[in-house]
């Protein structure tokens, strides 16, 4: 992957290891930013996916990578977070109906939170995040509409704000893509498909369940897409 170059305008990539995060990084850094990525270690039951995001960090040569501690598990109420089972083999209609229970309550403005305060610090303008409005399993969180509001709040909210120094703005360049359109873009800017992790519920040994709405998803996208998932 290139690295930045010197000067360049930094920006914080949320990335969870996962191919849309993965791609939207990729995506940043072809546009010229200074990559600074951010994960999250918040109680997920499918916590090898940091392991994923160590993995495209590093391919990717990023400026910088933390992983926040953050435990949202101490609240539950999620397939993710809690004692709550993992839907598998849903259909395309049951998955494009109601909020699923893998559902992590207020997950994305708190992820964003995190992103504002160090682009802060940073002194950037720039987050990205891999939110998609068309194959999101219904999620609030990932809709325009949260996404504009959360802008608006977050130059109210910060002293480089007030101050006139920076005007942040929340980059969601997959929003209106398909997931064979992200797939396609992917491979375009050379990401590689092997080391994401997408798997809500992933055996012991990381290896993808094949039946939980993230798993279809994704296999919908790359055979949609023509493309063979490594």
């Amino acid at each position: 992957m290139d690295y930045p170059l010197p000067g360049s305008p930094k920006a914080v990539c949320l990335l969870s290891g996962g191919l849309d995060s993965a791609t939207c990084l990729a995506l940043a850094q072809r546009d010229g930013f200074a990559c600074y990525a951010l994960s999250f270690d918040y109680g997920q039951r499918h916590r090898n996916e940091l392991d994923a995001a160590a993995r495209i960090a590093q391919a990717f040569g990023v400026s910088r990578h933390l992983v926040a501690h953050i435990g949202l598990d101490v609240f539950g109420g999620s397939a993710l977070t809690g004692d709550i089972a993992v839907p598998k083999s849903r259909s395309a209609a049951e998955m494009a109906t109601g909020i699923p229970v893998t559902y992590v309550p207020a997950r994305n403005t708190i992820f964003l939170s995190y992103a504002l305060a160090w682009a802060e610090v940073l002194e950037s303008c720039d987050i990205f995040i891999g939110v998609n409005a068309l194959d999101y399993s219904g999620y609030p969180d990932c809709r325009p509409e949260f996404i504009e509001a959360y802008e608006r709040m977050a130059n109210l909210a910060t002293k480089a704000g007030v101050e006139g120094r920076t005007r942040l703005k929340i980059h969601t360049p997959l929003l209106h893509l398909t997931k064979a359109g992200i797939v396609r873009l992917a491979r375009q800017l050379g990401v590689p498909f092997g080391m994401t992790h997408s798997c809500y519920d992933p055996a012991p040994d990381g290896r993808a369940c094949g039946e939980c709405d993230a798993c279809l998803l994704r296999r919908k996208g790359f055979e949609e897409a023509g493309i063979e998932d490594r």
